[in-house]
């Protein structure tokens, strides 16, 4: 059974490296993309993805709200914080508002599978087939 996994980013080239990066593990199925936070929580409702990347900085509503949001609703739903700003502040905000790891852009390539693995191996629920 494959892993969903939801991206939220207003980013059109950062959404299409981690649609290649998914496309090369056929146990992990990209479901959905958001381009705002509003959208990532109503998808992320719709969709029930395993993981959701979760951008920090986006219209209409910002990551940390929607990861809020996104775990109070579905608080067995991994969310990862991807984004370019990794000071700590920003990585306390993240944990405070729910988010199961945090990711910096920068290492996205070589970061982002493992983290994934990563966060799932920590207590992700199995879904019935």
């Amino acid at each position: 059974m494959s892993t969903t996994i939801l991206t939220a980013d207003d980013d059109q080239r950062f959404l299409a490296i981690v649609r290649r990066c998914l496309e090369e593990e056929p146990d992990l199925s990209l479901v959905g993309q958001a381009t705002d936070g509003e959208q990532a929580v109503r998808l992320a409702g719709d969709l029930q993805p395993d993981v959701v990347l979760m951008d920090l900085s986006m219209p209409r509503m910002n990551g940390l709200e929607a990861t809020r949001q996104i775990k109070a609703r579905q608080p067995d739903t991994k969310v990862v914080i991807v984004t370019m700003h990794d000071e700590e502040p920003y990585q306390k905000a993240a944990a405070e508002n729910g988010a199961d790891s945090f990711l910096c852009k920068k290492t996205l390539l070589k970061s982002l599978i493992p983290t994934i693995r990563q966060v799932l191996a920590k207590g992700l629920k199995t879904k019935a087939m």
